[in-house]
């Protein structure tokens, strides 16, 4: 009997030092990044500025790592699913993401949730994937060597947003964003940015400060809170050096007037935040489409008919500065057939 005891307190205590030794080893590779990070663009070689005047499409979307299409659901959503099924299923959802993009002829592209070595989606360099030999900067939101949870594991993630286009880029930046998640948990968490590329007007002197973002999605509503004050400074003091702004993303909040379109009919499983018109300074405006849903709970494979157990949000647009003028502002219906966002297409003019 003392052996069996013995035998047992050895493997507890063998196990207890494993786990601490995991945690160490997520506590030293945690992604710490600085404040403020310079970032490196794809290419070198030097693209035409904008002109005065210029109109311009944009076009904003989650891409969901190509793994979060019709056929899928997530756990952090009331699903199962961790990863994608195969690597056969990310490279269909690419190739549907990849025609989209090709066929919207938007002049510059904001895309989140963009892995370029993840587990999850099987090791897939998805920003030169669909850059298509467009110039483009990465900034990385989450990357961590083996992320534990759940079971099985979500494993290595390295992911974040994608800026591209074809225009002169004068400097591209990662903004580093309030995070709400404390250690240990922050160690193979998401760190929040903003992904800022600053592209010259011609003869001006100013620039349109382009603003890619991706906000909290799984915290109290603290975190959401802290980071959209943090871009609402931002882009406040951008437009007051006298530079054009355009912000745009995947914001986890509802734009005004959404829930009355979609009302959240189960908070149990995610709730997201909600943005108010007064949250923009005077003369800034919100540009977003209420007509068609730009997102899905991934609680079960996509199933529009099944109108009980089917949630949509609209968390997905642009906020835009006084001086951007709002031409036209459509989210694209794909049935969410390859991720569980659809694009949203944005038409300005630069005042």
């Amino acid at each position: 009997m003392k052996k069996a005891v013995k035998i047992l307190l050895c493997a507890l205590g063998a196990l207890v030092l494993l786990a601490a030794a995991f945690v160490l080893f997520l506590t030293v590779t945690e992604f710490k990044p600085a404040p403020v990070e310079e970032l490196a663009l794809s290419s070198s070689e030097r693209q035409p500025p904008l002109e005065p005047g210029q109109s311009l499409t944009v076009l904003s979307w989650n891409i969901g790592y190509g793994g979060l299409g019709a056929a899928s659901d997530f756990f952090m959503d009331g699903g199962t699913q961790v990863r994608a099924a195969d690597e056969q299923t990310v490279l269909r959802y690419l190739d549907g993401i990849s025609q989209t993009l090709d066929d919207s002829w938007a002049d510059l592209l904001l895309l989140q949730e963009v892995d370029v070595d993840s587990a999850r989606s099987y090791g897939i360099d998805q920003a030169e994937t669909l850059a298509n030999g467009l110039p483009y900067v990465h900034a990385q939101n989450y990357s961590c060597p083996f992320v534990p949870y759940p079971w099985p594991p979500i494993g290595r993630v390295h992911s974040g947003l994608m800026t591209a286009g074809g225009f002169a880029v004068d400097s591209a930046e990662r903004i580093a964003l309030p995070c709400p998640f404390s250690w240990p948990v922050s160690a193979a968490n998401l760190k929040r940015c903003l992904l800022v590329t600053r592209l010259p007007i011609a003869e001006s002197g100013a620039e349109l400060v382009l603003v890619n973002l991706h906000l909290e999605a799984y915290d109290d509503g603290e975190g959401k809170r802290a980071q959209t004050e943090q871009l609402r400074s931002f882009i406040q003091s951008e437009y007051e050096k006298g530079n054009y702004v355009l912000a745009g993303g995947d914001f986890n909040q509802v734009f005004p007037g959404s829930l009355d379109r979609y009302p959240n009919a189960h908070p149990e499983l995610w709730e997201p935040g909600v943005l108010e018109d007064e949250l923009l300074p005077e003369g800034w405006q919100f540009a977003y489409d209420l007509s068609v849903p730009s997102c899905r709970l991934l609680n079960q494979p996509y199933d529009p008919a099944d109108i009980a157990n089917t949630q949509y949000y609209v968390i997905d647009g642009f906020i835009l500065s006084p001086n951007v003028r709002l031409d036209a502002v459509e989210t694209l219906d794909l049935g969410f057939a390859n991720s569980d966002h659809n694009p949203v297409r944005l038409q300005v003019s630069l005042g």
